[in-house]
């Protein structure tokens, strides 16, 4: 009986922890309302410049500028087409040129 009443207080002191340790945050440092996030302790204020920074490459970013601009490009030409005859082609190879 003694092993039993152990294990019950043990299962409950898991169970409570979780919920205890969630419940220890009290938002008072909230810039706004609902705006509560605080950089951990040595976290910059800047981030430029510093060990978080991720230093992206320029090369890398304009890859994905070009590829954002091709997508357009199709895009356009796919509604032109659509405005034109009423029909959705969707690979763009396929559309008739006149």
């Amino acid at each position: 009986m003694r092993h039993c009443k152990f294990g019950f207080a043990l299962l409950a002191a898991i169970c409570v922890t979780p919920i205890a340790s969630a419940l220890a945050y009290d938002g008072t440092n909230c810039k706004a309302p609902g705006n509560c996030w605080e950089p951990k302790p040595g976290f910059p204020d800047k981030i430029a410049g510093s060990k978080y920074d991720p230093k992206h490459d320029p090369k890398e970013l304009a890859k994905q500028a070009a590829s954002v601009e091709a997508m357009e490009q199709r895009n356009q030409k796919r509604v032109a087409y659509f405005k034109k005859t009423g029909r959705w082609i969707y690979e763009v190879d396929k559309i008739p040129t006149e």
